[in-house]
């Protein structure tokens, strides 16, 4: 089973907020998550846009699952590996 690491858009119309989920690389961004990982929050101020779950994100990582190019940039952000 392949995985991603990706976005899930959540929130109402023109509010959206993400979570950062593990999902089955087959399934669509609206099904069901193997992990919740964090959220990721672009209307808050800065220090408050991005938690996470680094330590989860680099066990995924190392097991083989592919993150989307939005989330290496917020992993990058949260300090975990690439």
């Amino acid at each position: 089973m392949s995985v991603k690491i990706r976005l899930k858009r959540m929130g109402s119309s023109k509010k959206p907020y993400y979570r950062i989920v593990v999902l089955d690389a087959r399934d669509s961004g609206k099904g069901r998550s193997v992990e919740y990982l964090g959220t990721y929050n672009p209307k808050l101020k800065e220090n408050q846009v991005l938690n996470f779950k680094t330590e989860a994100a680099n066990e995924w990582i190392k097991k083989g699952a592919v993150a989307s190019v939005a989330v290496k940039g917020l992993l990058k952000k949260a300090g975990a590996k690439v």
